[in-house]
């Protein structure tokens, strides 16, 4: 089988130019391909009179041996690598030990599923409820501003990522193809298979729901144990006569201690209690990187119309990406771009306002949302590991009480904004985000130099996408959320640096960013405890079961 990238075909193409376009680039007559699939299809809008979509195939072609040294030196052909997931091990048989896997978000999940497929037989620990009864309680702060801290869009099962625009690309390194085994799962759970071929694949909120719960019912009947409302209050750490740290289990909110050498700990950017007790076990945790700033919201049209110089059907609703390097030295960007999506309600505490986006997989809403973010660094919040935390709190009350305390965001006209006025009313662009929106000056909820920022940004901003700084265009704050503002250092095997047996795992611990970056780390987290716990029993046979299927 033989790969081929960067075929280029101009958007609406007869269904038979694919197959000729490989039969020319391959010299070779469409009688002599054997069988095509397509890997992937992205497009080319650079030029809008001539949009061309990107694909990537695998291709089956006769004398396949005599087709590449025909094409040697060609970097766009070449052998197509070998995708399928292979399993690094069985558990043995009479296993008595279960891992623990904390939370139940991509990384959990992923972690889960992994160590169920290898017969370990996980316990997952969620503090939130079972998915359906968690967006319940997430629309009652939506249409009634009443937040439950316990279930919501951070915390429940399916994490942060279920009530977003279900985001399914990243840029990480993925030598092993992991990322493939992510998507192959999500699609045997109920996901579009679109999502293998898609260059920027996406399911939005409704489908993450069914496919959550598939999920679920998979990891169980191979002999996995969820435990909803299973809030993790503490860890046992025993310390041995040499120093050496190890966990022994986990104390549960209602007073219940489990036993347990293993713990993946994968409990997503907004765990701060989880971050708080974890430092007072002296758990190695440094302080990290993250951004903050605003949502924008835009007439989905306005960015169809700068990207594709019209709506295309073809194409869907255009996204965009955007950076600026502000005269006061910091980076502003766009972050987790909504195509014609909504804006959302995402604290996970009571007395502050938290904003982030969502779509559905129609992406067809009127409005187009970003993040407009900042980075900042440990030197804007100086005080130790845990003094980002304190540092998204203080701003996220800031906006909360520029809503009007009543879980209402604060929002501000861009034209307003840039004038440094504050909006009394808005403008064309009716905001998404509910329970509603405060019409006032977005200065007070961040950082002088993050206002700054911003406002020079939108303004260059503006000069790539026409209409980007456009008055009426809405902003509503805060986004701080962007990533888990810590990270849990591990070594080499994924353990804890200082603390045996727990293994920290995806964008809680600073090891990912997004659906499918957590997941992938899952999976390397769920390899990584196999090995231990196949260490720990000395089970040289079922170590060297390598390929196994499931």
């Amino acid at each position: 089988m033989l790969r081929l990238t960067e075929i280029k075909l101009p958007l609406g193409h007869a269904p038979d130019a694919l197959r000729a376009a490989i039969a020319k680039r391959l010299r070779v007559s469409p009688g002599d391909i054997l069988n095509q699939t397509v890997i992937r299809c992205g497009h080319d809008a650079r030029k809008k009179s001539a949009i061309a979509l990107i694909y990537t195939v695998d291709v089956a072609v006769k004398d396949e041996a005599a087709v590449l040294a025909r094409a040697a030196g060609d970097r766009n052909i070449r052998l197509a690598p070998d995708t399928e997931y292979k399993f690094i091990a069985q558990a043995p048989q009479g296993l008595t030990e279960r891992p623990l896997v904390i939370g139940a978000g991509p990384c959990g999940l992923f972690a889960a599923l992994v160590l169920a497929q290898m017969g370990f037989r996980p316990i997952i620990l969620d503090r939130g409820k079972v998915v359906r009864e968690r967006t319940q309680d997430t629309w009652g702060l939506w249409r009634r501003s009443v937040l439950n801290p316990e279930s919501n869009v951070q915390f429940g099962e399916g994490g942060a990522g279920t009530f977003s625009d279900g985001k399914l690309y990243s840029q990480i390194k993925d030598p092993r193809f992991l990322g493939r085994k992510v998507l192959t799962e999500f699609v045997k759970a109920g996901a579009p298979e679109e999502i293998l071929t898609a260059a920027k694949p996406h399911i939005g909120t409704f489908r993450l729901v069914k496919m959550v719960e598939s999920l679920r019912a998979t990891i169980e009947s191979l002999g996995g144990e969820y435990r909803f409302q299973n809030r993790v209050e503490d860890i046992d750490i025993a310390i041995d006569s040499d120093g050496t740290r190890h966990v022994r289990g986990v104390k549960l909110a209602n007073g219940e201690t489990i036993a347990a050498k293993h713990v993946v700990l994968a409990v997503g950017h907004s765990a701060r209690d989880t971050f708080q007790m974890l430092f007072k076990r002296g758990v190695t945790i440094e302080a990290k990187a993250f951004s903050i700033g605003f949502r924008i919201e835009h007439p989905q049209s306005l960015i169809d119309r700068a990207r594709f110089g019209a709506s295309k059907k073809e194409l869907g609703a255009a996204d965009y990406k955007l950076v600026h390097h502000a005269a006061n030295g910091r980076d502003v960007y766009s972050f987790c771009m909504c195509p014609g999506g909504t804006v959302v309600a995402a604290t996970s505490e009571p007395g502050r306002v938290v904003t982030n986006g969502m779509s559905q997989y129609s992406r067809n809403e009127r409005n187009a949302n970003a993040g407009i973010v900042v980075g900042i660094t440990p030197a804007d919040y100086p005080g130790g590991p845990l003094a980002g935390i304190d540092f998204q709190r203080h701003w996220e009350e800031r906006a909360f009480v520029a809503g009007g305390e009543n879980y209402k965001a604060p929002a501000q006209r861009v034209g307003d904004f840039l004038a440094g006025r504050a909006s009394t009313e808005l403008g064309e662009v009716i905001p998404s985000y509910r329970p509603g929106v405060t019409p006032t000056d977005l200065s007070s909820c961040l950082p002088d130099y993050a206002i700054a920022a911003i406002r020079e940004a939108l303004t260059a901003f503006g000069k790539q996408i026409k209409g980007f700084d456009m008055d009426d265009a809405v902003l509503t704050g805060v986004e701080t959320r962007t990533s888990s503002p810590i990270r849990i250092q591990r070594g080499d095997d994924f353990q804890s640096l200082n603390t045996r047996g727990l293994f920290p795992a995806g964008e809680g611990a600073g090891f990912a960013g997004g659906i499918l970056s957590a997941g992938v780390d899952g999976i390397k987290v769920a390899e990584a405890v196999a090995r231990d716990m196949l260490a720990a029993t000395d089970s040289k046979p079922a170590a060297a079961k390598l390929g196994i299927r499931v």
